[in-house]
């Protein structure tokens, strides 16, 4: 799969609403490992991620779980994550980002984002647009947001969880998420490798970012 291919799609899926990833391999069975980038890590717990008590959709075809070590303070990361204007800076996909809000990341802020999804089988190329909203967010440990991503001829609805946690040595970044929809439904397998990589291209491009130096982050 080409890796404009691959990127182009990983904003759909990421849609969360966000967030970057559609249509592989199948849908992971529990018990299956999650990866750090393309490394297995292990097997998932029975518990899917949460953020203030609440996670993706339980019982979703299109679901994919990752996570990655960064050597980077929370800070930096968390700083990354959360100010979404800049993440056109950092992740080439995205083509834009509006906040439809004003002030730090919180509870119902929202913002809009955009990226192009070249053609891929019943689905024309079009024009991404993606509107998340923050459910559930817990300063430096987790963000839970929600959100549909349209273009034509398509539309997946998302549910998208990110915890960050110390470790020796840097922080732990764990994601997980599910999408519904009748397009990525009709074809499973390939939509979960798509948000497979969807998801681990995300997770190297932010370590990629934390770990840059000068970055004018806080570190």
């Amino acid at each position: 799969m080409s890796g404009t291919r691959s990127t182009g799609i990983r904003a759909a899926l990421v849609t969360v609403p966000v967030v970057l990833g559609l249509l592989g391999t199948a849908a992971a069975p529990a018990g299956a490992a999650a990866s750090v980038g393309s490394r297995a890590v292990g097997p998932h717990p029975a518990a899917s991620l949460t953020c203030r008590g609440e996670g993706v959709v339980p019982d979703a075809l299109v679901r994919h779980r990752t996570e990655i070590v960064i050597n980077a303070p929370l800070r930096t990361i968390w700083k990354l994550q959360t100010d979404v204007e800049r993440w056109p800076s950092w992740q080439a996909p995205v083509e834009s980002v509006e906040r439809l809000g004003h002030g730090p990341l919180r509870r119902g802020s929202a913002f809009r984002w955009t990226m192009p999804i070249p053609p891929i089988p019943s689905i024309p190329a079009t024009s991404l647009e993606i509107t998340s909203t923050v459910r559930q967010i817990e300063h430096h440990a987790c963000i839970r947001w929600t959100g549909p991503a349209v273009g034509e001829g398509l539309r997946i609805d998302g549910v998208h969880v990110w915890n960050f946690t110390e470790v020796g040595g840097g922080v732990r970044v764990s994601t997980e998420e599910t999408h519904t929809g009748p397009q990525v439904e009709a074809d499973v397998p390939t939509a979960n490798g798509l948000l497979r990589e969807g998801l681990e291209a995300w997770l190297r491009d932010l370590k990629a970012a934390a770990e840059a130096p000068a970055r004018g982050l806080p570190r």
